[in-house]
């Protein structure tokens, strides 16, 4: 899932200043043996020389993709022997071209996937069970072990991640500026640099501005994942709604009070997601939303260069009691092994170099996505720019892994239409998380 693309004036300096990164210390358990330098202590030699593997990445190629993927090939084919065939796939065809294959028991040896979907892809059989090579890989055991929850269904692990990103409250840095506003640390804050704001700017200014669009939940989840909550939970094989539970309900009640209670976002404004926000952004009329990185060329753009890099910056989302970063959504791109790969233990050893310290760190880098390793996302948060993204990913966490996630989120908009229910007086708080909880569980839980 492509969420939190870093600028790209910052991606080339994080790739230069990177370079291999080495491993630090993270939550995974570690394997008895020693890091490995690259992958080059499990490479079996030239024992694959003339074999072609085939590679599926997403997207359409570009300079710095095209040479990323050719250095990966090369130091491939020096510890394998063999040659790799990339194939870019563009977004809006992969789910099609993954589809044809798996019926026709065809396709690559080695694919890119967005974290959330592989859980649809392992329902469907489509993508080799990984679980050796990631828990025998010492490179692969640096990643910390929240960053593992898309990719591991019932106790088995399907992908590597190789790429991340979250999303932080883009905000107008010259209105704070102007009237003294500290960076929000608390809830009470956030909403009290709302009103100051709006005092001033005016009440068609949205102090900080309430998504209830498409990508809605990204902006409500961490305050729900703030108060200790959570939207469901897999229980003996079967999902169970938690919306009634206190932590979800407080975050909820908070999110919706911003609109209802607080007005710091206009009632007209209910079905607005992140893109449109933006827009508005760029004419004046936000001081704050939760968004990703690409935003600030599209706010510059979009305001003819009114509003710069000089009048915008990012903060973290903060913990309802002003303790760090609240836990904001973990997007980003996977590796997997493909159910009808021809050649399986070849293509483990590619998604060993791929997805390793040195070059996992430089896809994510040039692919303006975050690193995975945690002394590689350390120097990144380094550029004020993107600290707000590096300290919010180190508390990251995953929306439910279940296939049918995005019908509960996107084409059913569970939530948002709980959300707005609230906000119109149409239903209480509880009325409304009940609700909602028995048609998440019926989605969810859906064959």
């Amino acid at each position: 899932m492509r969420i939190a693309k870093i600028t790209a004036t910052t991606v080339t300096t994080a790739a230069l200043a990177l370079g291999v990164a080495a491993c630090g210390g993270s939550e995974a358990p570690k394997p008895s043996a020693a890091p490995s330098e690259g992958a080059s202590s499990a490479a079996p030699g030239q024992k694959f020389a003339g074999q072609t593997l085939t590679m599926w990445r997403l997207g359409t190629p570009k300079d710095v993709s095209t040479k990323l993927m050719n250095d990966i090939n090369t130091k491939f084919k020096e510890l394998t022997g063999a040659d790799v065939k990339v194939e870019f796939v563009p977004w809006p065809d992969a789910q099609k071209k993954w589809t044809t294959a798996l019926a026709a028991g065809e396709g690559p040896d080695v694919t890119e996937f967005g974290n959330d979907q592989v859980a649809a892809w392992v329902k469907q059989d489509a993508l080799q069970d990984i679980t050796d090579i990631a828990k025998s890989t010492p490179d692969f055991q640096s990643i910390p072990q929240n960053l593992w929850s898309y990719e591991t269904i019932d106790g088995k692990i399907y992908g590597v991640p190789w790429g991340g990103g979250t999303r932080a409250v883009l905000y107008r840095k010259d209105w704070f500026d102007e009237l003294k506003i500290e960076t929000p640390k608390t809830w009470e804050d956030l909403v009290a640099a709302a009103k100051k704001v709006q005092e001033k700017k005016g009440k068609d200014v949205d102090g900080f501005a309430f998504n209830g669009g498409s990508d809605a939940n990204m902006s409500l989840s961490p305050f729900v994942w703030s108060a200790g909550g959570d939207f469901a939970a897999n229980e003996g094989g079967k999902w169970v709604g938690k919306l009634t539970e206190p932590g979800f309900k407080e975050g909820f009640q908070y999110y919706t009070d911003l609109v209802a209670k607080n007005g710091v976002s206009g009632k007209a404004r209910l079905n607005l997601n992140s893109i449109e926000i933006s827009q508005r952004f760029a004419a004046g009329k936000v001081a704050m939303y939760v968004t990703g990185g690409w935003d600030v060329s599209q706010v510059k753009e979009q305001s003819k260069g009114k509003i710069d890099e000089s009048k915008m910056a990012f903060f973290s989302l903060p913990n309802k009691d002003g303790s760090g970063p609240a836990p904001a959504f973990q997007g980003g791109n996977d590796i997997a092994i493909w159910k009808d790969s021809k050649n399986p233990e070849l293509a483990a050893e590619y998604i060993k170099v791929a997805a390793g310290k040195e070059f996992g760190t430089l896809y994510a880098t040039s692919e303006g996505l975050l690193p995975l390793y945690p002394e590689a996302l350390a120097k990144l948060g380094e550029d004020p720019m993107q600290k707000a993204f590096t300290d919010t990913f180190a508390v990251a966490k995953g929306f439910p892994a279940s296939p049918n996630w995005a019908e509960a989120n996107d084409t059913k908009a569970v939530l948002q239409n709980a959300a707005r229910k609230v906000i119109k007086g149409e239903a209480t708080v509880d009325e409304a998380l009940a609700a909602a909880n028995t048609e998440l569980e019926s989605i969810l839980n859906q064959q």
